[in-house]
């Protein structure tokens, strides 16, 4: 089974978006803080994380590269679920590495794309 793990400060938006992932056959675990995340991260290597910018006291880009300067995370997919959809901020989460950037409200699609996108689920097919 697939693991995500989910790092919003906004329980409902964190609920929403396990819920979703549930859908598709996504186990997930929810964490509403960056301290919270580096716990969680401490004992799991997850499979996917869906990360918000906008972390109380951190800002995403720093979580990400953190993420990426891990020898046991490096490899870890990331997309970015944020309120913040502009140009320059989708641009510098893509030079980061990222799989997906969605601006929220997520969708279940948005969701599906962004597993599809690191090899978690199988292609839609086309035409």
């Amino acid at each position: 089974m697939t693991y995500a793990l989910v790092i919003d400060d906004v329980e409902e938006v964190t609920v929403n978006i396990c819920r979703m992932l549930g859908l598709l056959g996504v186990e997930c675990k929810a964490a509403y803080s960056v301290r919270e995340a580096m716990l969680h991260l401490l004992d799991l290597t997850p499979d996917i994380i869906f990360l918000d910018i906008k972390l109380p006291g951190f800002d995403g880009f720093e979580v990400l590269t953190y993420l990426k300067r891990e020898p046991r995370l490096e490899n870890v997919p990331v997309c970015v679920v944020s309120t913040e959809g502009q140009e320059e901020t989708i641009k510098k989460a893509r030079r980061l590495g990222v799989v997906g950037f969605i601006v929220k409200p997520a969708t279940v699609e948005e969701l599906e794309a962004a597993l599809q996108a690191a090899q978690l689920l199988p292609q839609k097919k086309t035409g």
